[in-house]
């Protein structure tokens, strides 16, 4: 989750909102790639989490990453990520590592920025004795034994969450991601793509489907991360089926933030506590605890990095349906969404796949997919087959890009990890499960040895 925003002066009215994510339109030619990726890290002697304080520990991986010149976020005295060239590293309420990758012009530089953060990481966890996973939900820890970051706005989150979700800590505390966040020129072209990557958004979720352990057993699901997200806060998650109606635009998604919950208000270094309360009684300072403070754009952009949904709308769109994975396949996400989302005839091809879809199958996609990935059953046909056209759309958009390496290569081959999901026709997690069931013995210990990728 993110850092405190920066962004602007006073509210002075609803089309200040609108224009600020109406300001993330640009031109073809500055279209940029960022990807986030979060893992669990751990003590490598007794694959318990890490504390924040201690050896190993949070604290002491954030101070460790400061020699590759990352400069400090701090809260209060506490170090709580670090910052470097447009990237950011910060931590998910259970300690979870995140990557937030600087904008960058094709999946070739998003690559190589992922394999540097994995040679420092490693470099430093090797000194304090960690390691680094990636999966989409822990896959041994009670939650009694993850431990809480010191960020204020978590311990917001935390006494809220329990009220409006069954599986609020959960999320916060257990579950990993990997995501894309990917550009538009226009109103309409953002409509467009936010449509498609909704409609599209429970495939790439089977796609990285790797979370099928909870407390050291099989949870009865592939992608328990995304059965998880079903019941966190549906205010402010979920697959948004009003996107695709008519009048979506700029003003209709800033009438659906105003109205979420928020969580807080972000002021000299400290977090004010309004959760439940929406933006729009902020505004109109209808809110006792903050009815003295003039709003500004910073609590917008603090407010827009609070809305769940299964795409997220800020100055750019940000797909968010993927399970943390291993790092070879960590770059195939923004390749699977770059080459959909940024070539016009693909573009056009997902559309035409998506569009006669309605809310109901669109829903119904995604309430099978945690359980069921490539079998969930979809009209005459199956996700599995689903997956095989998506990443051949993609796959003729990465080639028209022709974005090239030194050697000539294009982007595609970014795609390799999940056509070999998809040949195979089985996901991670059904090969963790086999694993689990025959080599390991049922001893999930052997995840933190054979599956860490530091």
């Amino acid at each position: 989750m993110s850092i405190p925003q920066s962004a602007g002066g006073p509210i002075e009215s609803r089309d200040d909102l609108v224009r600020y994510i109406a300001d993330g339109c640009k031109p073809r030619e500055d279209w940029r790639i960022g990807t986030e990726h979060e893992k669990f890290v751990y003590c490598l002697k007794t694959h318990n989490p890490l504390r924040y304080e201690g050896v190993p520990g949070i604290k002491v991986l954030l101070e460790g990453m400061q020699k590759f010149g990352w400069q400090p976020v701090m809260e209060g005295e506490n170090i709580i990520g670090l910052t470097q060239n447009g990237a950011s590293i910060s931590l998910e309420p259970g300690g979870q590592f995140e990557l937030s990758g600087a904008p960058l012009c094709c999946v070739h530089e998003t690559c190589a920025e992922v394999n540097l953060h994995q040679q420092q990481v490693r470099q430093v966890a090797a000194e304090i004795g960690a390691g680094a996973i990636g999966l989409g939900y822990a896959p041994t820890w009670p939650i009694r034994e993850v431990y809480p970051m010191p960020k204020g706005r978590y311990e917001i989150m935390k006494r809220y969450m329990p009220k409006v979700g069954g599986y609020g800590e959960e999320m916060m505390f257990r579950t990993c991601t990997v995501q894309v966040n990917l550009d538009f020129a226009s109103e309409a072209d953002m409509v467009k793509k936010f449509r498609v990557a909704l409609a599209l958004q429970p495939v790439a979720t089977a796609l990285f489907a790797n979370s099928p352990f909870r407390e050291g057993k099989y949870n009865g699901f592939l992608s328990y991360r995304a059965h998880v997200w079903t019941d966190v806060d549906n205010d402010r998650a979920g697959m948004l089926p009003w996107v695709f109606e008519k009048g979506m635009g700029f003003e209709r998604y800033v009438d659906y933030v105003l109205d979420v919950p928020m969580y807080f208000v972000y002021r000299d270094g400290k977090y004010i506590d309004v959760a439940g309360k929406s933006f729009r009684d902020f505004l109109d300072h209808k809110i006792p605890e903050v009815a003295h403070i003039d709003p500004q754009m910073s609590d917008w952009a603090d407010h827009l990095t609070t809305i769940f949904p299964e795409v997220r709308l800020k100055k750019f769109l940000e797909m968010r349906g993927a399970d943390g994975g291993t790092w070879r396949r960590i770059c195939g996400l923004p390749a699977l969404w770059v080459g959909i989302l940024y070539d016009d005839v693909a573009l056009d091809a997902a559309w035409d796949l998506v569009k006669d879809w309605t809310a109901e199958e669109r829903q119904a996609m995604r309430d099978g997919v945690p359980r069921l990935a490539f079998k969930t059953p979809f009209r005459s046909t199956t996700v599995w087959e689903l997956a095989q056209r998506m990443l051949d759309i993609s796959a003729e958009g990465l080639k028209r890009r022709a974005a090239l390496d030194s050697v000539g290569m294009t982007e595609e081959g970014f795609l390799v990890p999940l056509r070999e999901l998809v040949n195979r026709g089985y996901t991670r997690a059904e090969e963790l499960l086999q694993a689990y069931r025959t080599d390991w013995g049922r001893d999930l210990k052997r995840i933190f040895t054979e599956y860490n990728f530091l």
